[in-house]
């Protein structure tokens, strides 16, 4: 399992993961954002990925708007996903990640089906471009993102995979360990994000390794499932800022790397 860092595209992320011995950048492209202006920079990210010798782990396109309110594809969204596809499939980034936000004014039957619709589009745009097509469970504008409805969605496109982030089925009241053990054959991609949960409230997002999560067992797990994809760190916290908030990325990387075995 390789080690990263979520990080912005520019070379100083790629400078500092090659000192901090992490393997790769996770890129992200939330709503809002250009998705023009990364492949503006894409003869720079190619510089910089052999310069440092950081490889770009996963492209992310996140809370926007997927499906309209009559339950259709929003072609623009869905064009901007084929764009950041080709970014991924250009760095020799292995996956792409995308969510799918539910609409209430259709029935929940329709929803799965207008997310299959959007999934199978990406995933027939992506095969050929080595790039695969994954969900997360994050829960913001996203309703792909449990079991619940992986039976439906995945259970109906095998080739859409999993990100995975323990932090969201625990504040949601899930069983992050059961999840893995069930879904973990569908996980490529990892995020290391901590959670402090106390009387069932969030307190915050602590570095990996500081918090509640059971790093030792849920990487075990993964091991068992023959998970041999990345795990990204994704500093969180509104607490671990500035200076501290790098000291709390050093500890993750150097708590997961003794859990990992890699020196």
């Amino acid at each position: 399992m390789d080690l990263g860092i979520i990080a912005s595209a520019t070379e100083e992320s790629f400078r500092l993961s090659q000192l901090r011995g992490l393997d790769f950048v996770e890129l992200l492209m939330n709503e809002g954002d250009d998705p023009d202006s990364l492949c503006q920079r894409m003869d720079q990210l190619k510089k910089w990925k052999e310069q440092y010798e950081i490889k770009v782990g996963s492209i992310g396109r996140w809370k926007s708007l997927r499906i309209n309110q009559e339950g259709q594809l929003i072609e623009k969204e869905l064009q901007i996903c084929y764009q950041l596809i080709d970014v991924a499939s250009e760095l020799g980034c292995p996956n792409f990640v995308s969510g799918c936000n539910y609409v209430e004014d259709i029935s929940y039957f329709d929803n799965c089906a207008a997310a299959i619709r959007f999934f199978s589009k990406l995933i027939e745009y992506a095969g050929p471009k080595g790039v695969k097509v994954l969900t997360y469970n994050c829960r913001k504008v996203n309703f792909i993102h449990s079991p619940e409805v992986w039976k439906i969605v995945h259970g109906h496109l095998p080739e859409l995979g999993i990100k995975f982030d323990p932090s969201h089925c625990r504040y949601f009241g899930g069983d992050y360990l059961k999840e893995t053990l069930e879904w973990g054959h569908r996980f490529h991609h990892v995020h290391l994000k901590g959670s402090l949960l106390i009387e069932g409230c969030a307190i915050d997002d602590p570095p990996a390794g500081l918090d509640q999560t059971d790093w030792k067992t849920f990487l075990a797990l993964l091991r068992a499932k023959g998970y041999t994809g990345g795990l990204s760190i994704e500093p969180h916290s509104k607490v671990w800022t500035g200076e501290l908030e790098a000291k709390g990325i050093e500890y993750t990387i150097a708590y997961m790397k003794s859990l990992l075995i890699k020196q």
